[in-house]
């Protein structure tokens, strides 16, 4: 499996930092693929010199590019489809769609964007792919997506088909309409393979997420919540390219407002402290090439963060609780939302929020409080006496 960069951030520098980060792991060596996924005005044409299409373009030795054709997907896919949703037109007695009138639903970028994570259609090798990904809170909507859909799967259509047993006595007094148990459970078996597949790479090791930063314009508290909603979903941060920021020589300037300028700029880029490499390019890196060579220089590009062992600690023996610690960099304690429903435990930070099924040791408890910082969320839970065996 490729490494896999998704470069998010501000608008303004995902473009740029982008390009140069596909440009430099083409200089390291490395088949690259960048793909313009969310680039509405053509801002990587402008940094490659080159006009991007659906078909890959060969920008320099070792680089290809290319544009996620949102619309050309949502054909495909509903093409894909086409044969496993014959019986449901056959019993809903309509025709299929023609190719020439299917137009791209809300949403589809995100199923595009899903599939094309997956890798190429044509299978070509490539040792890293780029992605220019949409912006912090849709890029982990559509993340998150295919947890989802398989959460409403297991709970909608069961593997013990449960379903199926309930819908076959009704189905079976109307004429003529098949009982649903096989079509509609190999349908539910492709979909459940589609999204496995999908999530593999989403939470591979190789998978990270680079924040794209425009010095001038960086919302700190933004930029946080946006790698905390990041962190709730496992995702893991590799580095934040600052974009456009002021020389280092302008701290010292004889100019009183430059200075100031500056220094403010400096103190709120150090402000960010997300515990990764804070990658920094000036305003002269016009070029892909400079500014590439101003994040990276000669070195590697940094490596994804190791992922947050999401585990429960016995703390039984010293404090009478158990603990479970998950990664929250960035997040703020008014943002947190804490709700146990079962065996599952709902986090909210702002405007994400997932669903995370307990450890089995923990269901057996009570939450008994929470605490958030340094970037760490720990939750501590109370063995439940009528569900905890007594130690001896």
């Amino acid at each position: 499996m490729p490494r896999l960069v998704l470069v998010t951030g501000d608008a303004a520098a995902i473009p740029a930092v982008a390009a140069a980060s596909a440009v430099h792991a083409a200089g390291q060596g490395e088949r690259t693929l960048l793909l313009a996924a969310d680039d509405p005005h053509r801002l990587l044409d402008e940094h490659l010199g080159t006009r991007l299409s659906a078909a890959d373009t060969e920008v320099r030795p070792g680089l290809c590019a290319r544009r996620l054709d949102e619309q050309q997907a949502f054909r495909q896919a509903v093409a894909g489809l086409d044969g496993r949703l014959r019986t449901g037109y056959d019993l809903l007695g309509v025709d299929p769609l023609e190719p020439d009138e299917l137009t791209a639903l809300p949403g589809t970028r995100a199923l595009a964007l899903l599939h094309a994570l997956r890798g190429p259609a044509d299978g070509r090798p490539f040792d890293q792919v780029v992605v220019a990904a949409p912006p912090p809170a849709e890029l982990t909507e559509a993340l998150a997506l295919p947890e989802q859909l398989d959460r409403y799967l297991a709970r909608l259509l069961p593997e013990q088909r449960q379903a199926a047993r309930a819908l076959r006595p009704l189905l079976a007094a109307v004429a003529g309409m098949p009982a649903p148990a096989e079509w509609l459970h190999a349908a539910r078996g492709w979909a459940a393979a589609e999204l496995a597949a999908t999530r593999s790479v989403i939470e591979s090791p190789h998978t990270s997420v680079r924040l794209a930063v425009s010095a001038a314009d960086c919302s700190v508290p933004g930029l946080r919540r946006a790698a905390a909603g990041l962190a709730l979903f496992g995702h893991r941060l590799d580095s934040v390219a600052v974009h456009g920021a002021l020389p280092r020589q302008a701290a010292d300037s004889a100019d009183p407002w430059l200075a100031e300028q500056a220094a403010a700029e400096r103190d709120r880029l150090a402000a960010i402290d997300l515990g990764v490499p804070l990658l920094t390019a000036d305003r002269s890196a016009h070029q892909v090439d400079r500014l590439a060579a101003q994040l990276f220089g000669d070195r590697p590009a940094p490596e994804p963060a190791e992922r947050w062992p999401w585990t429960a600690e016995d703390r039984r023996a010293e404090d009478g609780v158990l603990v479970w610690r998950l990664a929250a960099p960035g997040a703020d304690r008014a943002d947190l939302e804490l709700v146990r429903r079962g065996d599952e435990l709902v986090v909210g930070l702002g405007p994400y929020r997932r669903i995370l099924p307990l450890p089995g040791a923990l269901r057996r408890c009570t939450v008994a409080g929470a605490a958030l910082r340094d970037g760490e969320l720990t939750l501590r839970f109370a063995p439940d006496p009528a569900l905890w065996p007594e130690r001896g």
